[in-house]
């Protein structure tokens, strides 16, 4: 089955759906099998799914990477086997904590941060998820790994005395478990912690403001203006220099070849100075948006200059 869309889209998941689930329901949707998320979202969690379309599956890993933003809300005082209120709690205690030390405790947690996975996850021990461990009852030990919490704001704790509960947004890092994140505050603060809800409004380029839910999609099909919030496979590197291969060369972007540098298109700005143009621009290990004469779209490129050749690193392009 040929796929009809093509691109990236930004799902805003609703609670109850695991990121799986979203996956499954585009399907259906769409009428088309090729389609892949960015990173799981806990099925309580809400807020940005990045989902990849026909060729823009190729980006799932490159996203994935992408540093995310969250809001979290936090409750002091409980501890829970899954880290957050949907689990079963394992303990509670008084909560004798002031704003002070709250702020003190959350600043602990900013830059790198050797954090141990929860066992309700879905990383792979031993062939096995800790999800399915954890629910056979098997607790095992798990390495902590380095992720990077770039900052943490506190953003309401007028609750903090009577019902124990904050709620902080988080710039962090692939990997990151913000469950976990808040599990940890409770332990350094010493009266525990669980994670009461979670918003995802972040990842990468891609924010809450123009997340579309499953329904909406579903009229927009219906509309026949899905396309507009569509965005292509190039819109992720749009940092990158845009250059134009000459049509003489285009039969090497179809193929997903190598090209020359005297294939590019003299695109200098200033129309005077090819030498500073062309030194400044390709230097060994840049990578560009290639493009062919007519604007079509072929991937990402980056140039060897002992070779002087531009290898593909990314190939986009269908006939």
């Amino acid at each position: 089955m040929q796929n009809r869309y093509n691109g990236l889209i930004n799902i805003y998941k609703e609670q109850g759906f695991t990121s799986n689930d979203v996956v499954a329901k585009l399907r259906g949707i769409l009428k088309q099998k090729k389609i892949g998320h960015t990173g799981t979202l806990d099925p309580d969690a809400v807020g940005v799914l990045v989902v990849c379309l026909g060729t823009g599956t190729k980006l799932v890993e490159m996203l994935t990477d992408h540093d995310k933003e969250y809001i979290a809300v936090c409750r002091l005082g409980v501890t829970t086997d899954t880290q957050d209120m949907s689990g079963q709690i394992l303990e509670t205690n008084e909560v004798n904590v002031t704003r002070e030390e709250l702020h003190e405790a959350v600043r602990a947690f900013v830059g790198d941060y050797d954090q141990i996975p929860p066992m309700f996850s879905a990383i792979k021990q031993n062939g096995k998820k800790l999800y399915e461990l954890a629910r056979e009852g098997i607790e095992v030990e798990r390495k902590a790994r380095k992720i990077h919490i770039d900052a943490i704001t506190i953003l309401d704790d007028s609750l903090l005395a009577s019902d124990h509960i904050f709620t902080m947004e988080i710039k962090c890092s692939k990997g990151t478990y913000i469950r976990t994140l808040c599990h940890d505050i409770g332990q350094r603060l010493g009266c525990g912690a669980a994670m009461q809800h979670l918003t995802r409004t972040r990842v990468g380029a891609f924010s809450l403001d123009n997340a579309v839910t499953l329904s909406q999609v579903e009229q927009l099909r219906d509309a026949g203006t899905l396309d507009d919030i569509i965005e292509s496979p190039e819109y992720i590197f749009r940092d990158l220099d845009k250059i134009h291969v000459k049509d003489t060369a285009r039969k090497l972007l179809e193929n997903g070849n190598s090209f020359r540098k005297d294939n590019v298109l003299n695109e200098d700005p200033t129309g005077v100075n090819d030498t500073e143009y062309e030194k400044e621009m390709f230097k060994d290990g840049n990578s560009f948006r290639v493009y062919s004469e007519d604007d079509t779209f072929f991937g990402i490129y980056t140039y060897n200059e002992r070779t002087r050749l531009f290898n593909v690193d990314k190939f986009f392009y269908e006939a």
